[in-house]
C-alpha cells in the first residue's frame, strides 16, 4: 500500500500461503547498471520483551520495538532512499530494485525464490527478470560493510528405542539414554572442530552447537525416540552438505545402534569476500564521505547476501543499527543512523560522493 501510494510499480509473489515477496523498481533513463537493495520483512518472536513489541516508540533519539534494529530500520532507510531518489531524478544513474523478502529468520524461502527467478525455468519476476549487477543486503552493521560471514547447516539427529512400562525398564530400549551417548560425542566434536581447520580472518572459526532436545511421551514410559537439533556454523567456502556429512561420518563408528539424520531444514552457505571487494570499496567511499571512517568487516551470523552471492551477484551487507540490539528484550535503533544510512544509499545509486 505504501509503494502504491507513492506511485511506484509493485510486484507481489505469494511464495507460500500468506507469505509474499514484494518488489519495486526505480529506473533511470540511460542507466547500464542495476543495483538490488534487499531487506527481510520478518522478525523473531516477542517472548520476554519488556517494551511494547508492536508499538514503535521514539524517545531520546531512539526508536524501540520488535524488529526496530533487525531489520525494520534498514527497511526504512532503503524506502526513504528510494523516495528521495524518486523525487530527484538524475539521468544515467543506476537502476534500483528494492526487494522486501520474507522468511530470513527461518529457512530463507523468500530470497531463494527471488534468486531462482534469475535462472532458466525459474519463477518470473517482471521487475527483476535477470540478475542485478550488485546487491546490498540490509542488516544492522553500524554502517560498516560486511564483506564476509559464516553460513549454517541445521538438521535433526534422532535415536530410536523400544517403549515399555517404566516399572520394567529392561523390557525396553531407552532412546534418551542412547542420545546421551551421542551428546557426549557431539561435545567432543564441538571441541575438536575449531582447531581442525584454519579460522577465517574476518569471521572466526567453524563451530557446532546442539540447541534443542526432545524425547519421550510420559515419565512412566521408556522412550522409544529422542531427537536433537544441530547448528553447524560454516566458514566462507565450506559446503553445507559436506559439513553435515563430516558429522555423520564422525558419529557412525562410535555406536552399536543406528542414528537417523533428517534432511537439513537450513542449508545456507557463508559469504566469501573474494568477489565483492570492488562493491565494498565503492560503498565504503560513500560511507566515509557521509559519516567519516568506517571499515569492511566479517561477522559470525548469516544473511541473505550469501544466497545472492551463490547466484553469481556480488553482494555486501550494510545498514543502520547494532547487531547487539537485535532480538533483545528492549530492541532499539538510533534515529541518526537511519538518516545516515539513507544518505549513503542515495550516494551509491547516484554514483557520487556528493550529497544526493
Amino acid at each position: 500500500d505504501f509503494l502504491h501510494a507513492k506511485q511506484l510499480p509493485v510486484e507481489v509473489h505469494e511464495v507460500v500461503p500468506g507469505r509474499c515477496n514484494v518488489l519495486t523498481r526505480l529506473d533511470s533513463p540511460g542507466a547500464t547498471r542495476t543495483v538490488l537493495f534487499d531487506v527481510h520483512q520478518d522478525t523473531v518472536p516477542v517472548d520476554g520483551m519488556t517494551i511494547p513489541p508492536f508499538t514503535p516508540t521514539e524517545s531520546g533519539g531512539r526508536i524501540s520495538g520488535r524488529g526496530a534494529c533487525d531489520v525494520k530500520g534498514g527497511m526504512a532507510s532503503m524506502l526513504a532512499a528510494l523516495l528521495r531518489l524518486q523525487r530527484q531524478p538524475v539521468a544515467g544513474r543506476t537502476n534500483l530494485v528494492l526487494s522486501l523478502t520474507f522468511d530470513e529468520e527461518s529457512t530463507s524461502l523468500g530470497i531463494n525464490h527471488l534468486t531462482a527467478g534469475w535462472q532458466t525455468g525459474g519463477p518470473r519476476y517482471n521487475l527483476l527478470p535477470v540478475a542485478p549487477d550488485v546487491a546490498v543486503i540490509a542488516e544492522p552493521t553500524l554502517l560498516n560493510i560486511v564483506v564476509a560471514h559464516r553460513g549454517a547447516v541445521r538438521w535433526r539427529i534422532r535415536t530410536g528405542g523400544r517403549a515399555c512400562h517404566s516399572s520394567r525398564p529392561t523390557d525396553g530400549i531407552n532412546a534418551i539414554y542412547r542420545m546421551g551417548r551421542v551428546l557426549l560425542a557431539m561435545e567432543e566434536f564441538a571441541a575438536w572442530l575449531p582447531q581442525s581447520r584454519p579460522a577465517h580472518p574476518l569471521c572466526g572459526p567453524a563451530t557446532l552447537s546442539v540447541g534443542l532436545i526432545s524425547g519421550g511421551s510420559s515419565v512412566n514410559v521408556v522412550p522409544d525416540s529422542c531427537g536433537i537439533d544441530i547448528d553447524r556454523r560454516l566458514l566462507p567456502g565450506e559446503d553445507p552438505l559436506a559439513a553435515r556429512q563430516e558429522i555423520i561420518d564422525w558419529l557412525a563408528p562410535r555406536f552399536d545402534f543406528e542414528l537417523f539424520h533428517d534432511q537439513p531444514w537450513c542449508n545456507s552457505p557463508g559469504l566469501n569476500d573474494n568477489h565483492n571487494q570492488s562493491l565494498a570499496r565503492e560503498l565504503l567511499q560513500h560511507v566515509e564521505a557521509a559519516t567519516g571512517p568506517h571499515r569492511c568487516i566479517g561477522v559470525p551470523f548469516g544473511t541473505h547476501a550469501s544466497r545472492v552471492a551463490a547466484a553469481g551477484v556480488p553482494a555486501v551487507v550494510f545498514g543502520p543499527g547494532d547487531i547487539a540490539q537485535a532480538h533483545t528484550k528492549d530492541e532499539w535503533i538510533e534515529v541518526d543512523q537511519l538518516h545516515q544510512a539513507t544518505e549513503i544509499l542515495c550516494r551509491l545509486i547516484n554514483g557520487s560522493a556528493n550529497p544526493a
